[in-house]
């Protein structure tokens, strides 16, 4: 059975998402704009939509985590049949956000675990979950982990085995963006910029190879070295590199599922603090 403070952490992670999804201009991936173009505004708004239906099984990931105590096979194996239900759930409601489910269902368990754990702790302890096989999970090779096996890269299942490196990368570049007087729209696209910059996003290895993951990365660093959104030279770079992506069909969705999992790692503060302030008023 699940608590407040289960339900705390799911909406915490699907408002994270929900951010993500409305920070625009995004290079190659859906933004609000969409909803004033007719082709894509559907793919918008269906996306905005299978969000919410993330968060019954989020829900559950965090009950199953604070039940069992620990990152063990157990956990492991609960958390990895709870999401591919919640995968069937999301795809009635319009599809979507297999990369971000991954990501934000092993950090909302890793804070389970550790109420008053912070960045890093709860990395850490995502990576601990995710060392252990998920021994039921379909033998049928996925297409990220046939990418992944194809051109080397770390894909999905490496970034969590890692603890997370690209999550950590983007909570630093939001740090660095915020204390240096950004905005937070600015502070945000420059996280996802530095995402991008380095992640072999196997999304991008399937549509466009290992040149046209080069040659996004190369366009994520040269916004980033123009000085960031907050310049008008970054924000041209930027404005180009999204023009490009969109005319190329390249989307770079592993690093917008990676911006989420580190939105809702940085609102942990504030999410724990709701579900204590629910927990209590339930018992009085």
């Amino acid at each position: 059975m699940s608590r407040p403070e289960d339900g705390a952490l799911a909406r915490a992670a699907v408002d994270a998402l929900a951010d993500q999804l409305a920070l625009a201009p995004k290079p190659g991936l859906p933004d609000p704009r969409d909803l004033g173009v007719r082709g894509t505004r559907k793919d918008h708004c269906s996306l905005r939509w299978s969000a919410r239906a993330l968060a019954p099984g989020l829900t559950a990931m965090a009950a199953a985590a604070r039940r069992t105590g620990g990152p063990t096979p157990r956990l492991r194996a609960e958390l990895g049949a709870i999401g591919r239900s919640t995968e069937h759930s999301v795809d009635l409601a319009g599809g979507g956000h297999r990369g971000a489910l991954w990501t934000l269902g092993l950090l909302v368990a890793a804070a389970a675990l550790d109420p008053g754990a912070r960045s890093t702790q709860v990395t850490a302890a995502a990576k601990m979950i995710a060392a252990h096989p998920d021994k039921r999970a379909p033998r049928r090779a996925s297409r990220g982990s046939s990418v992944s096996a194809k051109y080397g890269a770390a894909g999905a299942r490496g970034e969590a085995r890692a603890g997370f490196p690209h999550v950590r990368r983007a909570l630093d570049a939001l740090a660095t963006a915020r204390t240096a007087g950004a905005g937070e729209t600015e502070a945000r696209l420059d996280a996802l910029l530095t995402v991008m910059s380095t992640l072999q996003d196997t999304e991008l290895l399937h549509t466009a190879g290992p040149a046209g993951l080069r040659h996004v990365q190369a366009g994520a660093r040269g916004v980033l070295e123009a000085g960031g959104t907050t310049t008008d030279a970054g924000r041209k770079a930027l404005l180009a590199l999204d023009a490009d992506l969109h005319a190329r069909a390249w989307s770079p969705r592993g690093s917008a599922g990676l911006l989420a999992g580190a939105l809702f790692v940085d609102a942990l503060p504030v999410a724990v603090s709701a579900g204590a302030v629910g927990a209590r008023a339930v018992s009085a």
